[in-house]
């Protein structure tokens, strides 16, 4: 049987999908660094342009400084960031000499592996990003086979797509991403092999959900057949639920198949007891197995998306309706193109799908979204999108607004906007950005380097003193922890 690795998702695909991309920060992250570092993963996925936003939005936190210093405290283990090719938190598709300069910093300051993501599979796209991640560093590349269901995306389009960009000379290994969680066993049992002989010695791995229960079984599938080198893995509460295998029941399930695993069991319980115990104090919710719903094959809607869109029309008196907005999901998709249901497409997919269904027509509503996707600013589609729909979509005066938006500014006018001598750090931070909020990131300094779960529930009581104008002079004391509240301010 075969030696399988893991990739640890915990501290960005975890926290992204449990979490809200908002459960960790940098201090959070420091405290176990070292620990995970002993476990013996093949790689972190530690963050994305998003998560590096959501640190300076969120937590003030410096996305740049939390980068080198989780790499300082994680030698051994290479940390990777995601990336949709040639964009930086902004939407729009960034200049190529300003994307050069991200990619270059994010390498000097301790990123070792990117995974190459193009949601359209545009092929040429991601043999461009490769190409210019490449020429800024010596990083690991690696290239993402998205996973969906639809008409288009068969083995054999999988098969081709990773064959092309394998092709470039700049991808190292390919994934099999499957973002939600659709892939059966027995469709990893065709899908691997074709993928495999399409990229040759390159080593593939398997990044499965478990939104509806298929995530551990197909990693297993994987695994057996003896194509994937590596299977992705959340520890403790950030495993299973929407997010990923749950990685101490990988290693036995894996173990009982025969196959061997190279791990420190020891090191990962104490970070799998670690996240439990962050959890319990920032009343963050644990990850759990998900029974198998067949409907969600057919409309791949996330939780949240549907959620959101019941509570909307039972706020118009439409709950009724909600059926039939899960239907017209099913039919918005099919004449869109198929775009794979990750984020942003969920979202306005059945945004579109409910203005159709409680419109007067269906189309006569549109978001600015749905209209950016239809003239390729989002990139092409897979599948042609029906030319009716699109005549539809397009024959409205905000159509031709949108059209003529300005695009991302080319490097040389942003450098001339911010000054010559701005770091590069905060020029790109500032170039994408509100300018808000970067100040007050810079404001802030820097970030705290330790972290206690027994201390969480004390600091926010003193929070919430702290707001109270009588309070003043306040001690709590503990063996090893002092905390005090002094004129309306806590010290730890």
């Amino acid at each position: 049987m075969a030696e399988i690795s893991l990739v640890d998702v915990s501290m960005r695909d975890g926290n992204q999908s449990l979490w809200g991309a908002t459960g960790l920060n940098t201090a959070q992250m420091l405290q176990i660094a070292g620990q995970t570092d002993r476990v013996g993963f093949r790689a972190i996925d530690f963050t994305s342009s998003s998560h590096m936003a959501v640190a300076v939005r969120y937590f003030q936190n410096n996305p740049w400084e939390r980068i080198r210093r989780v790499a300082s405290a994680m030698p051994r283990t290479p940390l990777q960031f995601i990336t949709t090719g040639l964009r930086f938190i902004a939407w729009q598709q960034a200049d190529p000499e300003f994307m050069r300069l991200v990619y270059r910093r994010l390498q000097l300051n301790g990123i070792r592996r990117f995974v190459m993501l193009d949601p359209m599979h545009d092929a040429d796209a991601v043999i461009e990003a490769a190409r210019i991640v490449r020429e800024e560093g010596d990083a690991e590349i690696m290239g993402a086979l998205t996973f969906t269901l639809s008409e288009v995306h068969t083995d054999q389009f999988y098969a081709d797509f990773a064959r092309k960009i394998c092709s470039g000379g700049n991808i190292d290994l390919v994934y099999i991403k499957d973002p939600g969680g659709l892939m059966s066993p027995e469709r990893v049992r065709t899908l691997a092999p074709a993928v495999k002989a399409a990229i040759g010695n390159r080593q593939l791995e398997i990044h499965a959900h478990c939104t509806i229960g298929y995530g551990p079984l197909s990693s297993l599938a994987a695994a057996d057949l003896g194509f994937v080198d590596a299977i992705h893995v959340g520890i403790g509460p950030l495993g299973e639920g929407s997010s990923l295998p749950e990685a101490g029941r990988m290693v036995a399930n894996l173990r009982n198949a025969g196959h061997s695993v190279n791990v420190d069991e020891e090191a990962l319980s104490k970070v799998s007891d670690y996240w439990w115990r962050l959890a319990r104090a920032e009343s963050l919710p644990a990850g759990t197995p998900q029974p198998f719903d067949s409907s969600f094959l057919r409309h791949q809607i996330a939780g949240g998306v549907m959620t959101t869109t019941r509570r909307q029309l039972e706020e118009l008196k439409m709950g009724d309706r909600f059926d039939a907005v899960v239907a017209e999901t099913e039919r918005v998709r099919a004449e869109l193109g198929y775009p794979i249901m990750v984020t942003p497409f969920p979202q306005m997919v059945m945004s579109q799908a409910l203005f159709n269904v409680i419109g007067e027509r269906r189309y006569a509503q549109v978001s600015d979204q749905v209209l950016r996707y239809v003239m390729g600013k989002f990139g092409h589609p897979t599948s042609p999108i029906n030319p009716a729909v699109e005549a539809a979509i397009l024959d409205r005066p905000r159509a031709r607004e949108i059209e003529v938006e300005p695009m991302f500014p080319e490097y040389g006018d942003l450098r001339r906007k911010f000054g010559a001598s701005m770091p590069d750090e905060e020029f790109l931070l500032r170039a994408v950005m509100p300018v808000d909020q970067v100040d007050a990131m810079l404001s802030a300094g820097r970030s705290r380097a330790t972290y206690s779960p027994e201390a969480a529930p004390l600091l926010q009581l003193l929070r919430q003193l702290a707001a109270k104008p009588a309070a003043r002079n306040i001690v709590v004391e503990r063996p090893g922890l002092r905390i005090a509240l002094n004129g309306g301010a806590h010290v730890v």
